[in-house]
């Protein structure tokens, strides 16, 4: 990877380079990929609209790439556009024409890219009419890996330009973006770091088994290094037969943060993120929600340095199949009686179960479950009916 050169037409992918491209994504060169990637572009809803923000897919792989850029939109939009003259409230930020939202990607795609790349260079890449590798049965074609070009660059400006030259690639509808923007990714982060961080055995993959995609991918994207560990900084693992070996988690405090509710109370000792996810930068978060990607996001950027606006708040929740709910979140209960709080959370540490364990949750619908592993003590009022949050995260929606 080194010795690409930015040029006119990139450089061809080689043999070599594909099947194992395809290896580390995918699990295997010589079967198909699932085809939701080479045919999910990136597109947005209606302009000018509500939820005109919003990135839209089919329930599938890649709506956990998805939801990533979908966060890293919402963050350009409502605290980075510029704007000229008075500047427009939240609900006029959130509905973007058409220039507005090309804008909200490429941009998107670039601060994602530069986090990835670590100060070092980006690689892009994208579809020629030529395919280098012919089918065979160590490679099987996808249409799209076997006819990749290479191009590398450095400098934000020069990525812009670049991706705005090429957009099309990326948004074509049915087409190959998802895919050619998480090859992008991985290319930048590098094979071999990316192999490295998913620190698995032998044949761990990228993409995963799960019907909206890994959580590999959306650490990947958020912070620029593909872990499936959630928690702060590095923690050595061993035991009695095996000496002790880092588990390299959240380095730094991200800008986007991840709330995760998996349904099972027992995976949230292990499971559950750490600080830096959990108050990010902004009041934006990626979801895992059972087995359902989405956004939560507040619109003032100073609510999580601002104890009295944490008081009480709205939260926006949004998934790329279209569907928006509006919660309020009032931690006012649990401010007023702090000093009780502290009490029964000194109790609650000296319990080796996880303090979810200890809360009532009967009745709660999974959205109510996920915001509360942020604000453990929060009354929660959704602005939708109870029936209409659970059938938000069935298994078919």
């Amino acid at each position: 990877m080194s010795s690409l050169l930015h040029g006119a037409h990139g450089v061809p992918i080689t043999k070599e380079i594909a099947v194992e491209l395809r290896q580390l994504v995918f699990g295997t060169a010589a079967a198909p990929p699932r085809g939701e990637w080479t045919r999910t572009g990136l597109t947005f809803n209606s302009p000018n609209q509500d939820l005109a923000y919003g990135l839209r897919n089919q329930r599938n792989g890649t709506r956990g790439l998805y939801t990533v850029i979908q966060g890293f939109i919402i963050k350009y939009l409502l605290f980075e556009r510029r704007v000229h003259g008075k500047r427009p409230n939240a609900e006029e930020l959130l509905r973007p024409n058409a220039q507005q939202q090309t804008e909200a990607l490429l941009a998107t795609m670039v601060e994602i890219l530069m986090i990835i790349a670590e100060k070092s260079k980006v690689t892009i890449v994208l579809p020629g009419n030529e395919a280098y590798i012919p089918h065979s049965i160590s490679y099987f074609q996808d249409s799209v890996t076997e006819k990749l070009h290479l191009y590398e660059m450095k400098k934000p400006d020069e990525i812009l330009a670049f991706l705005r030259r090429n957009i099309s690639h990326f948004t074509e509808d049915p087409g190959p973006g998802a895919l050619l923007f998480l090859y992008s990714a991985v290319f930048t982060r590098t094979l071999a770091k990316v192999r490295t961080d998913l620190d698995g055995s032998k044949g761990s993959y990228l993409v995963g088994p799960l019907e909206e995609g890994s959580l590999n991918i959306v650490t990947l994207l958020l912070t620029g290094r593909a872990t499936p560990y959630l928690h702060n900084g590095v923690v050595y693992a061993g035991d009695e037969q095996n000496y002790a070996a880092p588990q390299y988690g959240v380095l730094n405090r991200s800008a986007l943060g991840l709330l995760l509710w998996e349904g099972d109370k027992r995976s949230y000792s292990g499971r559950q993120p750490g600080s830096r996810l959990k108050t990010p930068s902004l009041p934006i978060w990626v979801t895992l929600c059972g087995t359902h990607y989405g956004i939560v996001f507040n619109t003032n950027s100073d609510l999580l340095r601002n104890y009295h606006a944490e008081s009480r708040f709205d939260l926006h929740y949004y998934n790329c199949s279209g569907c928006h709910v509006l919660v309020t979140v009032d931690n006012r209960h649990q401010h007023e009686n702090a000093s009780f709080m502290l009490q029964r959370k000194t109790v609650s540490s000296q319990n080796r179960d996880h303090p979810l364990q200890q809360r009532d949750d009967t009745g709660s619908t999974p959205l109510e479950r996920l915001i509360h592993t942020k604000w453990e003590d929060a009354s929660i009022k959704c602005q939708s009916q109870p029936i209409t949050l659970s059938y938000l995260f069935n298994a078919t929606s």
